[in-house]
């Protein structure tokens, strides 16, 4: 099992998110559980290659 970090916030009535490698794609759900179920399914459409052109986060180290 993989472990990912997220970003999450309550905006009113909505929770939103995004992966932390992705914050390209932000969903949101009615409750904190269907927000983390719509984050799942970002992470599933993104590494099945369903979404194309996808940005990533890296780390460079300098001196």
């Amino acid at each position: 099992m993989e472990k990912i970090k997220y970003v999450y916030w309550n905006d009113k009535d909505m929770w939103l998110g995004y992966l932390e490698e992705y914050p390209d794609y932000q969903t949101q759900g009615l409750s904190f559980e269907e927000l983390v179920e719509n984050l799942k399914d970002i992470y599933h459409d993104i590494n099945s290659g369903e979404i194309p052109c996808i940005r990533k986060i890296g780390e460079l180290l300098v001196s």
